[in-house]
């Protein structure tokens, strides 16, 4: 078996930040690997003694090299910049100096991270790389469960729930700009800011029944595409408001992992039900889903129909202040850390 070393330079990082680097890619290369891992603080001399301690490039602030697999290679993104610092050998496409986005596998709490080719986004037109940070992981998620899951079309009905949420407020705009009937729940604060987006009825979860509102609104009809965050709570209730052969997308467990569901119903419907997340799916997957978001969903984004909402931007040593503001939903839209 050949072996690949892996020579990691964590620049400007918390120890922990290396950790996750490290486990990252020991997680995703297969073989014989030798995983070297130093992290280095902001100080010059400090990087440049661990350089020497395990021989790394004086020039690369990051570097990661797999010998034995060339087609799983890597760029390097500084998310404090946003740019691509270093380039993997045999990576096309891509340069160092390149303003990009990217879907992470985890570990974004970080300086720099280590980016499957496959997983960067340029930076639309018109965009600050601020911006373009609250969208990669918003408009994956949503584009492979309403478009290429759900299949969602132009004059069907798209029922959103947590419409307040980064993932609600991006299925909002996407819904619209593919010329659906868009419905939300969400709490009544927030009513103005998502009919703003394009909400074509919110309706108030806490207080309103979001079935019967839906089906009120559509003539009886009731919704194409469900986005579901809640799960379980909602499980029953998302099949009851399906339209004919309509689809339920799930994303999320906030109101539990177990639920019965009368399938005499669903079959009644000839509904669907799809659950799936980002984080599970392969390499060459994740590539497919941002490929077809870069071919259909950043046009859209260029061209004004569809827009990144941050409510508020904290620093990266306010992760808890930001999780906390985030469990409160009190938030319209995306929660930044800013390293």
């Amino acid at each position: 078996m050949s072996s690949s070393k892996f020579d990691i330079v964590v620049y400007g990082a918390t120890g922990f930040t290396g950790q996750l680097i490290a486990e990252y890619l020991a997680a995703n290369y297969k073989g014989d690997a030798s995983l070297k891992w130093a992290m280095a603080g902001r100080s010059k001399d400090k990087l440049a003694s661990v350089r020497d301690a395990i021989g790394a490039p004086a020039d690369t602030p990051l570097i990661v090299a797999d010998a034995s697999d060339p087609a799983s290679l890597k760029a390097m993104v500084d998310q404090t910049k946003s740019v691509i610092s270093t380039v993997g050998p045999g990576v096309t496409g891509h340069h160092v100096g390149e303003r990009v986005a990217a879907l992470l596998a985890g570990g974004g709490y970080a300086e720099q991270v280590a980016v499957p080719a496959g997983q960067l986004l340029p930076v639309p037109t018109g965009l600050s790389l601020q911006e373009a940070a609250a969208l990669p992981e918003v408009a994956c998620t949503v584009w492979s469960n309403v478009v290429d899951l759900a299949r969602l079309r132009k004059g069907e009905t798209l029922l959103v729930h947590g419409g307040g949420s980064g993932i609600g407020t991006f299925a909002i705009q996407l819904g619209k700009a593919l010329g659906a009937t868009v419905v939300t729940t969400a709490r009544a604060a927030k009513h103005e800011g998502l009919t703003g987006l394009g909400a074509d009825l919110v309706v108030d979860y806490t207080t309103d029944d979001f079935v019967a509102a839906t089906k009120d609104f559509t003539g009886g009809r009731g919704a194409d595409v469900v986005l579901d965050i809640v799960g379980a709570k909602y499980l029953q209730r998302n099949v009851e408001v399906l339209a004919p052969d309509g689809r339920l997308a799930i994303i999320g467990f906030q109101g539990g992992r177990t639920a019965e569901l009368d399938l005499g119903l669903l079959m009644a419907r000839r509904g669907r039900i799809s659950a799936t997340g980002l984080r599970a799916r392969g390499l060459a997957d994740k590539a497919r889903v941002v490929a077809g978001v870069r071919r259909e969903v950043w046009p859209l984004v260029e061209a004004g129909a569809i827009k990144p909402i941050v409510h508020d931007t904290l620093p990266l040593a306010a992760a808890q202040a930001a999780h906390e503001l985030v469990e409160s939903s009190e938030h319209l839209g995306k929660v930044l850390l800013l390293p």
